[in-house]
């Protein structure tokens, strides 16, 4: 029964990974899919019996599934969610838009356009380890909706400087739950995790990758924005019924993620934490389908060697911009952008693979080589 489970956890894995690229009304639909497929996984990891374990469908599971979308992280110390974010700015951009049209136009005519698309890449992923990758993205994507770019440009930026962000909130546990979730298993010893740990730990990777995605949010923008005359700063003036519409496929979104991370903790148990440091590296790119919070819950212990800890977290955070799926911040940009699938994996995975393995030798040539 185990093995004919883990085939099917596998096959839904992959009608995950293929499907929203393949089928159009997927593609328009992803939140729903998203969650029938979470739903599926979670029912099928019922059947495989892990010890000391719980799998497949409990009340926590269902609690947490119901309870995360409105509490996912803290901000300032008090725990709030992303629909509550959501709905709260979208329902503040609805009554001052013209306000913010002003200062984005001011904006726009001080600044050249990639000085602007530079500073909010870098600045917005430096940042996000404090106000949380939720509100570093919301504040993104309302920029961004607002500069006179052509799509292609504004999509471009968009996934950039969502790399930025899920990477710059690795740096504190008020960045992301994945983060909190690390220093709570590593509070203990032997490294007694605390505020700065992960910032002392990554600091040295993400705030020069940060800046290195500022440079290359530059380079694509430069490439793909023709400079049309006829367009000019607009805020999108969401109607009430919208805000409350994209707040719920916001919320129906993290309980799929959820279903999904519980769905496939067999296959993350059983196969996964037994890879060993480098393979655990690139295994995480499968964080650009699944919460990187659940894949760090199973990864990181006390028991793994400092090194191992660097790497997985940096491919959990690295992957995770990969594909909509794999982020917070991701979902927030394409909601409210209107990107589709297929439009973020043309930028989001070459970029991904690029920042993997550049990383990948940073992190493990130099011990091969006998130079660390």
């Amino acid at each position: 029964m185990d093995v004919l489970a883990n085939l099917g956890l596998l096959v839904i894995f992959l009608l995950v990974l293929i499907l929203p690229f393949r089928v159009k009304c997927i593609e328009h639909n992803l939140e729903a899919f998203l969650f029938v497929c979470g739903v599926a996984a979670l029912t099928i990891a019922g059947f495989i019996a892990i010890p000391g374990e719980q799998t497949g469908w409990s009340l926590a599971v269902a609690g947490e599934a119901l309870l995360s979308p409105i509490n996912v992280t803290n901000l300032f110390g008090i725990p709030v969610g992303i629909v509550q974010i959501v709905l709260v700015v979208g329902l503040l951009i609805h009554l001052f838009y013209h306000r913010m049209q002003e200062a984005i136009t001011g904006l726009v005519g001080r600044f050249s356009l990639q000085a602007i698309v530079f500073c909010l890449i870098v600045i917005l992923g430096l940042v996000s380890s404090i106000i949380s990758a939720i509100l570093a993205a919301i504040i993104l994507v309302e920029i961004v909706n607002a500069l006179p770019v052509v799509k292609k440009a504004r999509t471009e930026i968009a996934v950039v400087a969502c790399f930025a962000i899920g990477i710059g909130a690795g740096l504190t546990p008020l960045g992301e739950p994945l983060t909190t979730i690390v220093v709570a298993k590593l509070e203990g010893a032997p490294y007694h995790a605390g505020f700065t740990y992960l910032f002392d730990k990554l600091g040295w990777y993400v705030v020069p990758a940060v800046i290195l995605l500022g440079v290359v949010g530059v380079i694509l923008f430069s490439r793909s924005h023709k400079g049309d005359a006829t367009l000019s700063c607009t805020i999108d003036r969401e109607t009430i019924p919208e805000i409350f519409l994209r707040a719920g496929k916001v919320y129906l979104f993290i309980m799929a993620l959820v279903f999904l991370g519980e769905g496939f903790k067999p296959l993350i148990l059983e196969y996964v934490i037994a890879i060993p440091s480098a393979g655990l590296y690139w295994i995480n790119i499968v964080s650009a389908v699944l919460d990187n919070a659940t894949l760090a819950a199973a990864e990181i212990s006390p028991a793994l060697a400092s090194q191992q800890i660097t790497s997985a977290l940096m491919g959990l955070l690295i992957a995770g911009g990969m594909l909509i799926p794999g982020n917070i911040p991701n979902i927030i940009a394409a909601g409210k952008l209107d990107i589709s699938s297929s439009e973020w994996a043309r930028t989001g995975i070459p970029l991904g693979m690029a920042l993997m393995l550049v990383f990948f030798v940073i992190l493990f040539v130099p011990g091969w080589l006998g130079l660390a």
